[in-house]
């Protein structure tokens, strides 16, 4: 078995100067593929249920299907709750089974967002689990906009909250669809002068591959959350499974089709968070 926490994976890739990859999971199919390729690269893998995925499927099943695939799996898999937006919602997750939970308070006051961070990681940690939380935040292409994380609030919520990894807004954006971006790296380095906790880059998928691993490899960014990267994968091979042939109607045979081509693709994502080419 090697379902992992957090900081059992976030700690050596900050010693040893890689990241780890913060897969979002959408359903079966794409954790499947996505613990297959971090089993080809040999490295560690964070599958990630957010928002969209417990809409879908609920969390004590999503619990079960990351722990099955951690047991059977020879790398590390941590089964992570993103944007857990309620204490009770953090709860219901820890009792699921998962591994890590991040709080997301980044919407509110930094006082209420630090007392509430604070709680969901004692609660974790009282129950030898993870816990991530977000300071600044992080918007959403053509959508909210983002508000950059101040270096000394960071500090300030490092330290009181006790989260073993903090998510900063340098940037980035969700569910951007290209690479056009790119992080604010004097913003990063100021944050990490006054706190060594390892640190989160949500919206992973628009950060430009050589900047991930430059940052991956020379920074305390030990995190990179993809989404959409893959989704677009997942999209095209579904695409092309569905009009490779109009009579076939078995959702399983059409899905299977997406396999390979999403273990290619995420194989790809891996390969940027280590320092080799």
């Amino acid at each position: 078995m090697t379902l992992a926490t957090l900081s059992d994976v976030l700690i050596p890739a900050k010693t040893n100067g890689y990241a780890v990859a913060g897969l979002v999971c959408l359903g079966w199919e794409d954790m499947c593929a996505y613990v297959a390729a971090a089993e080809a690269e040999g490295c560690p893998v964070i599958l990630q249920a957010g928002p969209s995925c417990r809409e879908h499927t609920p969390l004590p099943v999503l619990g079960k299907m990351f722990r099955h695939l951690a047991e059977a799996a020879s790398v590390p898999v941590v089964a992570h709750l993103d944007h857990g937006y309620t204490f009770d919602e953090c709860k219901e997750a820890l009792d699921s089974g998962f591994t890590s939970l991040m709080f997301d308070g980044s919407r509110k006051p930094l006082a209420e967002n630090i007392a509430e961070t604070k709680a969901i990681a004692d609660m974790a940690h009282a129950a030898g689990i993870s816990c991530e939380g977000e300071i600044g935040f992080v918007g959403y292409d053509n959508g909210e906009a983002s508000a950059g994380t101040d270096p000394e609030e960071a500090a300030q919520f490092a330290k009181e909250t006790g989260v073993d990894a903090m998510a900063i807004s340098v940037g980035n954006v969700h569910l951007q669809t290209d690479q056009s971006g790119g992080l604010d790296e004097d913003r990063i380095a100021a944050i990490q002068t006054l706190t060594d906790v390892p640190l989160v880059i949500h919206g992973g998928s628009g950060v430009p591959a050589a900047q991930r691993r430059k940052l991956a490899t020379q920074t305390n960014i030990c995190k990179f959350n993809i989404g959409t990267e893959l989704r677009q994968a997942f999209g095209h091979a579904l695409r092309n499974a569905v009009n490779s042939d109009p009579d076939r109607f078995d959702r399983v045979q059409i899905l299977k089709d997406t396999h390979d081509p999403v273990v290619a693709a995420t194989r790809t994502v891996l390969k940027t968070m280590r320092a080799e080419p």
